[in-house]
């Protein structure tokens, strides 16, 4: 009828506008591959360029989806540019207006410059309202048929939603006639019959919709995954018979605790995408670039290394085996395939990642007792790492993580690592963390408590204790049970300070974390010649988790320092201007108080989680004691 004869009218004007006058004109190809600006633009060397249209109503939110996927964009390295319609309109399109054929230009314009920038390997957000499918399909005809991605996103927010927000009082002049054809009122919108994406329907955030049309980019593949997909190394359960019985036949590599933890931690994909005990390159990188260059050249953080010592005595019988079987306390765990063996360069590797070489810090003194060469190579994970202690259902591997969080309809997802007890200046941040994610539009986020589970020093409080004062805490309603996940996090602990934090961020991330809690001087410690200062400075672990290569997509929330408030008889962000109101609660000054049995202030702590703190301590003053 009449609707199919208006289309083919304007599909008609469109190709009129688009109609080549010039004469006399040939096309120049580039010198310059499109692979090419991808290694000069881009985080690797895959080209990324592309349009993405988001289309729909005025008022519904598409400039602001746009802009907000551009800085997320930004964030993580890529190369884009969003094209908004005022914008255009002030500049290349000024000199048209809003008639049906102008209006089909305007559009036309906007897709000739969007293939211009996606060709040039830059994603192109283009927020126009579009109405007309012909526009917009002939739009993407323009790109596809240069190779080039169009992904059509509709912003479908409802007319009633758009009209009440009215954000330029456009709609109040469309109702009262001033402003005529106004798309929407009395004209025409002609929805998208097949979108790629669509968001908006249901009143979602901004922030959930940027999430929406991240993750479509990364599933397409434009955009690298924000995390990589957590890579396990555990023989498939129908080749284990096989893999048992050859691992029986190989030679054997006995290995201690420290280095089985670090067996667990590869093999449940936390190092992803290390696919064994580092070999010598991946050894070099890691301490001389906090990072490991991938295939594609783009970078993944790898701040630590994670490595198996050996003696001389030991590569001396395994040299020329093509695969060693990886024992620990008469237990087969895996095969390592194709073993290397290089030096453990022991001095230099301490310089270089604590800052000192200095015997007297403890996982320093093991490194120094260890062999003096190292073996890597492909890790084949014969079972899951179990320490039957009573808390093996609390170490989620990275997957398990995030299937829980899917689980419960997490938006977003804030980790705390800690190796203490939690007090209340802890979850003060823990709650503060939640209600500015709130603020900022996601309706379920979830806390990842993730205690680290692996070796840590003697004066530590042991890991049962923390998760019996973590319970407690739960239990008396300081942090919320229903967005709480509780786990251990199984690495051990190396107290290597800015270093070490990049690796602790980075393993979250790989488990499906978005945001990072980081507090003062994390993973640090006294120094080990000089009991009054600390080995680190207490701010360069959150100083240096921002700047870090390779965790650009891991949003960092510094921690705010707390205090006991003494007018509130709470704990409290820390006001300088009120100094004289708190109390710094030093962990020598809790220690003391637990010893000797004492309470510290109300509200410093969950009363129920302190009783557990104290009883520990004043076991451990009575059998020191004893041991006299």
């Amino acid at each position: 009828g009449i609707s199919v004869w208006l289309s083919e009218f304007w599909k008609l004007q469109f190709l009129k506008m688009a109609e080549v006058r010039a004469t006399n004109v040939t096309a120049v190809a580039h010198k310059v591959t499109r692979s090419k600006r991808a290694q000069n633009l881009g985080v690797d060397v895959r080209f990324r360029g592309c349009t993405i249209w988001f289309t729909g109503l005025s008022g519904a939110g598409k400039t602001t989806l746009s802009f907000a996927v551009e800085a997320e964009l930004c964030q993580r390295g890529i190369p884009c540019y969003g094209l908004d319609g005022d914008n255009m309109r002030t500049g290349l399109n000024k000199n048209l207006g809003f008639s049906p054929e102008d209006r089909a230009e305007n559009i036309r314009r906007v897709g000739e410059v969007a293939k211009l920038f996606a060709d040039g390997g830059i994603v192109a957000l283009a927020s126009f309202i579009s109405p007309f499918r012909r526009d917009r399909t002939l739009c993407r005809e323009l790109h596809e048929k240069d190779g080039l991605r169009f992904i059509e996103c509709y912003v479908a927010t409802p007319l009633k939603v758009c009209e009440e927000r009215d954000p330029k009082g456009l709609y109040k002049k469309a109702r009262a006639g001033i402003i005529k054809g106004f798309t929407g009122i009395d004209g025409d919108y002609e929805e998208p019959q097949n979108p790629d994406i669509v968001v908006g329907t249901e009143g979602e955030s901004i922030a959930e919709n940027v999430k929406k049309v991240l993750m479509f980019l990364e599933g397409e593949g434009i955009i690298p995954r924000r995390r990589p997909e957590p890579q396990e190394l555990f023989v498939s359960p129908e080749d284990l018979d096989a893999k048992t019985k050859e691992a029986a036949s190989l030679p054997k590599l006995d290995i201690d605790k420290l280095t089985t933890q670090w067996l667990q931690v590869l093999s449940e994909g936390w190092a992803t995408p290390l696919r064994g005990f580092m070999r010598e390159k991946e050894f070099l990188q890691t301490l001389h670039f906090n990072c490991i260059r991938k295939g594609d050249v783009s970078v993944t953080n790898q701040s630590v290394p994670i490595v198996c010592p050996v003696t001389m005595e030991e590569k001396e019988a395994l040299i020329g085996a093509v695969a060693v079987t990886l024992v620990f306390e008469g237990k087969h765990l895996a095969i390592l395939r194709n073993p290397e063996f290089y030096e453990a360069r022991k001095e230099e590797r301490c310089a270089r990642q604590w800052g000192t070489t200095d015997a007297r810090h403890p996982y320093i003194s093991q490194v120094m007792a260890a062999g003096d060469w190292l073996v890597g190579g492909d890790i084949e994970a014969l079972q899951r790492i179990k320490w039957g202690d009573g808390l093996d259902e609390y170490r989620l591997t990275p997957r398990e993580l995030q299937a829980e969080f899917a689980r419960r309809n997490a938006d977003a997802v804030y980790a705390f690592q800690l190796r203490n007890p939690v007090h209340n200046g802890h979850a003060l941040l823990m709650q503060d963390t939640r209600e500015r994610l709130v603020k900022e539009g996601y309706r379920n986020p979830v806390l990842l408590l993730h205690p680290l589970g692996g070796w840590t020093k003697e004066d530590d409080v042991p890991l049962q204790t923390r998760m019996k004062q973590h319970e407690c805490v739960l239990n008396e309603g300081v942090l919320p049970v229903d967005s709480t996940v509780v786990a251990i996090f199984p690495s051990p602990m190396m107290y290597a300070g800015p270093t070490e934090v990049q690796w602790h961020a980075k393993a979250r991330m790989n488990c499906g974390a978005d945001y990072y809690i980081v507090g003062r001087d994390p993973a640090g410690m006294k120094h080990p010649a000089n009991d009054d200062e600390n080995l680190y400075h207490a701010d360069h672990g959150r100083e240096v988790l921002q700047m870090a290569p390779g965790l650009e997509a891991l949003k960092i929330i510094p921690f705010r320092v707390a205090a006991y408030n003494k007018k509130k008889s709470k704990m409290d962000f820390f006001d300088p201007a009120n100094a004289q109101d708190f109390e710094f609660i030093s962990g020598s000054k809790m220690r003391k108080l637990a010893r000797e049995g004492l309470n510290p202030p109300d509200g410093f702590m969950c009363p129920t989680g302190w009783q557990v703190l104290s009883t520990f301590y004043r076991e451990r003053a009575a059998q020191q004691a004893n041991s006299k």
